[in-house]
């Protein structure tokens, strides 16, 4: 009969486990690694931001998970949270679909941005001609304004930028959180616009902001910026409605 007794060998017994053969590297890499889930997350909002999937895709867990090389397990995670978040519709066995934001959405963001927008440049008037020719300058110079050598992500990043530089010159740290809570449906709009179509258009538009600004001229930079909000809410498609819509 086979004696399994442990009495019977007498050698050293080791007791490492298969962490004690990770080298430190390794453990450092997989350390700032972050989560396939969190992984999974940015590479689909990236996807959502940039028009990668644009409105109406429908994505799958599996397509997801190929090109992460990852389980499907943390990509259904990302996918409930980008629902959450409002950019996803989960459908059983079927995928996530890219939600298709509503006119009613667009106009509501860009009448937003408008307000916070329009209140920044009143807050540097009533600071005086030489704020706002120092923000003017910064803006005029800003890459926005002269987007040629951008490419399309670099071209909508940009573009967030100048306006929220705008926002930021008025010192006001509650309109500048508020206006920060709306950056990815800002990006997201941007790219829907097609904004790679009407770069010189856009580039203009915002020159003739930062000019305006510059020269100390709030309602001509008010203006300016309504009717370049107005250009983008046309270009989706939507109605600019009493508010956006110049005054007869």
């Amino acid at each position: 009969m086979l004696d399994t007794s442990w009495d019977q060998y007498d050698g050293p017994v080791s007791s490492a486990t298969p962490q004690d053969h990770v080298t430190p590297a390794a453990r450092s890499r997989a350390a700032a690694e972050p989560p396939a889930a969190d992984r999974a997350y940015q590479h689909v909002k990236a996807g959502l931001l940039d028009g990668t999937y644009p409105d109406g895709h429908l994505l799958s867990e599996g397509e997801v998970a190929t090109a992460l090389t990852m389980s499907r397990t943390p990509v259904r995670e990302a996918f409930l949270r980008l629902q959450t978040e409002g950019f996803l519709r989960l459908y059983p066995k079927r995928g996530a679909l890219v939600v298709p934001m509503t006119p009613t959405e667009a106009r509501a963001l860009l009448e937003a941005r408008l307000a916070m927008e329009s209140f920044a440049i009143d807050k540097l008037a009533a600071q005086g001609p030489e704020a706002m020719a120092t923000v003017g300058r910064e803006l005029t110079a800003h890459p926005a304004c002269d987007a040629s050598g951008l490419t399309d992500a670099e071209m909508h990043e940009s573009d967030r930028d100048f306006h929220a530089r705008l926002v930021a010159a008025a010192a006001n740290p509650v309109v500048d959180d508020l206006y920060t809570a709306l950056r990815d449906r800002q990006l997201r709009i941007t790219v829907t616009a097609r904004t790679h179509t009407r770069r010189p258009l856009i580039t203009h538009q915002h020159t003739q902001v930062a000019e305006a600004i510059r020269d100390g001229d709030a309602e001509a930079a008010k203006t300016r910026l309504r009717e370049h909000l107005l250009d983008v809410v046309r270009a989706l498609g939507v109605a600019g409605g009493p508010v956006l819509e110049p005054p007869q």
